[in-house]
């Protein structure tokens, strides 16, 4: 039995983890299983194997009524016992009750070759003790792996990631503690959960108090999530991080969040709802739901509307969105005056072009605000929107120059965490709109420029040509994405924009 070297970095670790895991994934690939695909059936294997782990520990947080459905009796099979065993486990614990059986519901393997499973269980997972690894499995590992996968763009596994550094610097802006209610509507595999869950554990572990800890993991900390699967992905991950109890409720519900109004309402919501043409589109759920500003088939100027709703009075949120949220005008104009008036929307920080998010196209920001009460005079509870200009004159890649939580240092310093935004200082990245200024502007227009980019007037300045050529690529996806949105909203079938796109990540 072995585990990863614990004397070694951790980003070697990583590193090291992924090349093993991607070697195997490549092997799966060529039997027409995909990158998602792969990362939901070794979710399964690692889950049972870490639950396996655990038995003998003398503090162990995930103890499961497993039926005898375990690790150790499917490792001891073989061949096509072996495939077999593996989807009796899988059934029978998708019949268990609570949350273990949330997990499995409906799960199948989709392992078809006895041998190549055998190789998964016994070599991959069998032979390392993934408890003790220098690493985060399921966070680093599955970052790496999509970053593999993110050219397969049949996969969608982009589609379901925010980057880490992103989240960890939203997260210590918004500082969480135990008392907090956490919620995220739109969870994608439960990275804004964990990561808050880590925090509080990070900074209150020591003191928390038993029902502190019980509340945390039982409902204090909930998300919603559209795609079975993917919610799938969300619960283990969750489980395995002491997030939710094995035989209680599930915390990832299965629904399409803006479809009804909010049963519950949280302290803090973290999100980054999904782009462009997906899912949820072409609907207007202000004719179902009352408590909406107003109408529009925009699900990000719909997600931004629910967060709201969402919200208790002086909630916090910081939700990642795309720019036309900042522009759009029509029903984009009115929620970003309702916004302005009932919340205080107090940063913006501004994303880079490239680099960032595996899906082509994306320009984003991410927005920060308070719900706060009505005013017998109804003064606008935004005062002043600070904005970060993390995007201007700045260049990543995936490969070369990937985003690190270190290069979101000065922004956090700017934010300052905790302290009243009146200690906040002007800087040549961040400057401060009051409300008059933004109220004023055309459709209340917050897409805020003041940093003049070098490369406009100096050649010299201009980024590497591969940063170049994906600056224009992304600009022409998301320029198509608009488009296909339009298309949307004038009744044309997604299907058919989506067959008749031309694919610009190819030559």
């Amino acid at each position: 039995m072995s585990t990863l070297n614990t004397a070694s970095r951790p980003e070697d670790d990583t590193r090291v983890l992924v090349n093993r895991l991607w070697s195997y994934c490549e092997l799966l690939r060529h039997s027409g299983v995909s990158t998602l695909d792969y990362v939901e059936q070794l979710t399964y294997l690692l889950f049972l194997k870490m639950v396996q782990e655990r038995k003998d520990w003398r503090l162990n947080t995930l103890k499961i009524d497993d039926g005898g459905f375990d690790w150790n009796s499917l490792a001891n099979e073989s061949g096509n016992a072996l495939a077999d065993r593996y989807t009796e486990i899988l059934a029978g614990l998708g019949s268990r009750p609570g949350m273990i059986g949330a997990i499995f519901k409906g799960s199948q393997s989709k392992i078809h070759e006895p041998a190549v499973l055998e190789k998964l269980v016994k070599d991959l997972i069998g032979k390392h003790q993934w408890n003790l690894t220098g690493v985060d499995v399921k966070g680093d590992a599955y970052e790496g792996l999509l970053q593999r996968g993110a050219e397969d763009r049949k996969t969608g596994a982009g589609q379901y990631f925010t980057p880490r550094p992103i989240i960890d610097a939203m997260v210590e802006c918004v500082q969480p503690e135990p008392s907090d209610t956490i919620m995220d509507p739109a969870c994608g595999t439960g990275g804004f959960l964990i990561a808050a869950a880590n925090y509080i554990n990070r900074h209150f572990g020591a003191t928390m108090t038993h029902d502190e800890q019980i509340r945390l993991r039982n409902q204090g900390i909930t998300g919603v999530e559209l795609v079975g699967e993917t919610a799938r992905l969300a619960s283990m991950n969750m489980l395995l991080h002491d997030v939710g109890l094995p035989n209680g409720n599930p915390v990832i519900e299965v629904r399409d969040s803006l479809a009804k109004s909010p049963a519950r309402n949280a302290s803090i919501v973290l999100a980054n709802p999904p782009f462009g043409v997906g899912t949820i589109s072409g609907a207007n759920y202000s004719e179902t739901r009352q408590d909406l500003w107003t109408g529009t088939t925009n699900k990000q100027l719909n997600f931004l509307q629910h967060i709201f709703t969402l919200l208790d009075t002086d909630g916090r949120a910081a939700v990642v969105v795309p720019d036309n949220v900042l522009f759009e005008g029509g029903a984009g104009t009115a929620i970003r005056e309702k916004l302005l008036r009932t919340c205080d929307v107090h940063t913006l920080l501004r994303l880079p072009k490239t680099g960032i998010f595996y899906a082509n196209g994306v320009k984003a920001n991410v927005l920060f605000f308070d719900k706060r009460k009505p005013t017998a005079d109804a003064t606008p509870a935004t005062t002043k929107l600070w904005v970060y200009d993390f995007r201007t004159n700045l260049h990543f890649t995936m490969k070369q120059n990937p985003l690190r939580r270190e290069h979101l240092d000065e922004f956090v310093a700017s934010y300052r965490p905790g302290k009243p935004h009146s200690e906040r200082v002007e800087s040549e990245r961040f400057k401060a709109y009051t409300y008059d200024e933004l109220i004023a502007r055309d459709k209340v227009n917050l897409d805020l420029i003041f940093l003049k980019d070098d490369s406009l007037t100096d050649a010299a300045s201009l980024p590497a040509p591969e940063i170049l050529v994906q600056e224009i690529v992304d600009d022409l996806q998301s320029a198509l994405a608009e488009f296909q949105a339009i298309g949307e909203a004038l009744g044309v079938s997604p299907d058919d924009l989506a067959a008749d796109s031309p694919d610009l990540t190819q030559p």
